[in-house]
């Protein structure tokens, strides 16, 4: 069975001479789906399990992992000497449910046993969830074993397979680096970043909404602004030019475009936040929830999926279209003094939260080794 190496107690009646038996067991081979991930990477155990390289897709550019080419029966079966389970993450999109059905049917035929973490019960990256929905239901079926972020999410899949995930919390992404703290500036800043306007992001109702929640506090006395990030490129351009009408000439709000921040970027620009402002009309889970965390910068969402399950007690709601909510939701978020960038009490909290999040992740990772080492001790013992 995969694992770590192995040292041999002394036997207490054992000889000067005698040698102590080392027994090394080669870490676990993982064909994640996809392997280059900042999530992959952060839940992986770099000294007990080894991810296998992505197959690049033909024809695709260098660093393109998808479509995956380890969900492909062929793959498989030309590749199962190389790994010893299979851990799906994302990119389930690129198959259809009945081809998914045949990765599976591979998968058994071969003894590998398959993983599945339950990121997205609605896929981010799709407007119409049917087809979505049956390929979640069929690796959930197959699956040896369930990964779910939050408990909320955990009950969700239950109800939707009648299987019960495992809870693992999403670790932090960051590395063990200095972090972010923001700069003082003179008004509270609530930031949005729509980047490409995917389609699970609702860019103008959620600009319209902060526009009014904007004017709403300022016409109160409040120093309060917004900013209003896009990325240069979107895929809807029509949104991007209702975003610039409903900004101009607003008194507090100001949009910008720009190329696709770098993560060095993204998290220097959302620690000058006093809060992140969340645009999603569907989802399941947030990474940019997490880095917010990381930073101390609170977040304000809508209750959509399992997000205000992922940090609670730094989750504060509002209703899209509702700007009274979110003008109340900003005082709410923007209350405390740990989050007011660059203050000591935002460089403490950052700090405290940094190690929080190390022992956190060391034990996200200690507890995907366990369930690999659990389900290919079952797949041995079948």
């Amino acid at each position: 069975m995969p694992g770590d190496a192995v040292r041999a107690p002394p036997c207490p009646h054992a000889r000067g001479g005698e040698k102590i038996v080392v027994t090394t067991v080669p870490p676990v081979r993982v064909a994640a789906v996809p392997s280059a991930h900042p999530y992959v990477a952060a839940v992986t155990d770099p000294e007990h399990v080894r991810l296998l390289v992505d197959p690049p897709p033909p024809g695709a550019p260098a660093g393109q992992w998808w479509p995956p080419q380890v969900l492909l029966p062929a793959w498989l079966r030309e590749n199962a000497a190389d790994f010893d389970l299979v851990h799906v993450h994302f990119g389930i999109e690129s198959y259809r449910p009945d081809e998914l059905v045949e990765t599976v049917a591979m998968l058994r035929s071969l003894g590998r046993p398959l993983v599945y973490t339950v990121h997205d019960l609605e896929n981010p990256q799709l407007t119409d969830q049917t087809a979505h929905r049956a390929s979640v239901a069929v690796l959930a079926a197959a699956a040896d074993a369930l990964i779910a972020l939050t408990d909320t999410a955990a009950a969700e899949v239950h109800g939707l397979t009648g299987r019960t995930p495992e809870v693992i919390a999403h670790p932090t992404l960051l590395d063990d680096g200095v972090r972010p703290v923001g700069t003082r500036h003179d008004a509270v800043r609530i930031g949005v970043h729509l980047r490409d306007l995917r389609p699970n992001i609702d860019g103008v109702g959620t600009t319209a909404t902060l526009v009014r929640a904007i004017a709403d506090l300022r016409s109160q006395g409040a120093r309060v602004e917004g900013v209003v990030r896009l990325n240069e490129n979107v895929r809807d351009a029509e949104a991007a030019a209702s975003i610039d009408l409903l900004a101009r000439d607003t008194d507090g709000i100001r949009v910008e475009r720009g190329p696709r921040l770098d993560d060095d970027e993204l998290a220097a620009w959302l620690a000058d936040l006093d809060a992140c402002l969340l645009p999603y009309r569907h989802g399941t889970q947030s990474g940019w929830a997490e880095l917010c965390h990381d930073l101390a910068v609170p977040v304000i969402g809508t209750r959509i999926g399992h997000i205000a399950a992922q940090h609670p007690a730094h989750f504060h709601t509002f209703g899209l279209g509702d700007p009274v909510s979110l003008a109340r939701a900003i005082l709410d978020a923007t209350d405390p003094a740990s989050s007011i960038p660059g203050s000591p009490q935002r460089a403490a909290e950052v700090d405290r939260r940094r190690q929080d999040r190390t022992a956190e992740r060391d034990a996200v990772r200690a507890a995907h080794l366990d369930l690999y080492r659990a389900v290919l001790s079952t797949e041995a013992a079948a």
